[in-house]
C-alpha cells in the first residue's frame, strides 16, 4: 500500500528562477521537513543570485481560481511569502479566509537580499491591515519589523514586536542574521520570539557569506513543523536548525549569494554511495 499524504502546506509565494528562494524554496524546506507543499504563485520576479531586476505581480483571479481548485485538500499549514501589490495581498487574504483554524506564518518580503525594495509603505499598512491578523507567527527581519512598525520610529524590537502583537498576530519571531542586535557578540545570530506570554530567545554561529532565501527557508519549514503538529516554540527551534544545517551545508555559485542545500541529508547519503 502506498503511504498517505504527508501534512499538506499550502505556499502563497514568488516564483525566483535560481532556486534559491520563492515557491522552490518553500517547497524544497516544506518537503525536507516531512511536509507536502501545494503551491499558488504571487509574483514572477527577474533576478539572480545578486538581486533581483523586476517583480511581476500575478494576476488574482488566477490565485483565487487555484485556491478554489484546491479546496478540497487537507490543508494543515498555510506560508505566505511575497505579496507585490494591493491586488494580490487582497486576493491573499481572501484565500486564507478560506482555511479558518489552519496555522498560518507570514514571511513579509519586503526587501530583497540584494537590496532591491520588493514593497511601499503602503503596502506595508495594507499588510498589517488585512494580512496581520490571520497570522499565528510572523517571521521579519529587523529592517522588515521596523518597516511594518514605522510609526514607532525610536523603539526597540521588543516595543515594534508588542505592537504587531497588538495588532492581530499571535507570534512574532524576529531574526538577527541581516542586521544584527546592537549588543551581539559578531560571531553569532540571535533569533527572538516573542509571544503574548513570554519572550525567547536562541543564539546560532554566525556563518561567512551571504545566503540567498535563508527567510523563505525558515517560515517554510517553520509551516512544515506547525502542519505536523509541533508546539510553535519547539517548531521555531527545530526550524531554526533546519536551516542552519541548510546554510552550512549551502552551495557557492560561481558569483552572488550561497544557496541552501536544503537536502543536506541526502547530501551525507549520496557521499557515503560514492
Amino acid at each position: 500500500m502506498l503511504p498517505p499524504l504527508p501534512p499538506v502546506v499550502l505556499v502563497l509565494a514568488g516564483h525566483d528562477p535560481t532556486g534559491g528562494a520563492g515557491i522552490i524554496a518553500d517547497s524544497e524546506a516544506i518537503a525536507a521537513n516531512g511536509g507536502w507543499a501545494m503551491t499558488i504563485p504571487t509574483a514572477l520576479t527577474v533576478q539572480n543570485c545578486h538581486d533581483v531586476s523586476r517583480v511581476i505581480p500575478a494576476d488574482p483571479g488566477v490565485m483565487l481560481a487555484s485556491a478554489e481548485a484546491l479546496f478540497d485538500m487537507p490543508v494543515a499549514a498555510i506560508k505566505i511569502g511575497l505579496l507585490a501589490d494591493a491586488p494580490t495581498l487582497i486576493a491573499a487574504e481572501r484565500i486564507v479566509r478560506r482555511f479558518p483554524g489552519v496555522p498560518v506564518v507570514i514571511d513579509p518580503v519586503l526587501k530583497a537580499g540584494g537590496g532591491a525594495e520588493l514593497s511601499t509603505p503602503e503596502l506595508c499598512r495594507l499588510f498589517v491591515d488585512k494580512i496581520l491578523a490571520h497570522g499565528d507567527i510572523l517571521t521579519p527581519n529587523r529592517y522588515e519589523l521596523a518597516q511594518l512598525t514605522p510609526e514607532l520610529a525610536d523603539a526597540d524590537d521588543t516595543q515594534r514586536a508588542v505592537e504587531l502583537i497588538s495588532q492581530g498576530s499571535q507570534g512574532v519571531l524576529v531574526t538577527g542574521t541581516d542586521d544584527p542586535l546592537p549588543q551581539s557578540d559578531a560571531q553569532t545570530v540571535t533569533h527572538t520570539l516573542h509571544t503574548p506570554e513570554s519572550a525567547r530567545q536562541w543564539q546560532w554561529p554566525r556563518l561567512p557569506g551571504t545566503y540567498h532565501g535563508s527567510g523563505c527557508t525558515l517560515a517554510a519549514a517553520l509551516a512544515a513543523r506547525l502542519a505536523a503538529g509541533e508546539a510553535l516554540p519547539t517548531a521555531c527551534e527545530q526550524a531554526q536548525h533546519f536551516t542552519w544545517q541548510s546554510l552550512s551545508h549551502g552551495y557557492r555559485p560561481a558569483n552572488g549569494q550561497y544557496l541552501p542545500n536544503r537536502f543536506f541529508h541526502d547530501s551525507y547519503a549520496y557521499a557515503k554511495q560514492l
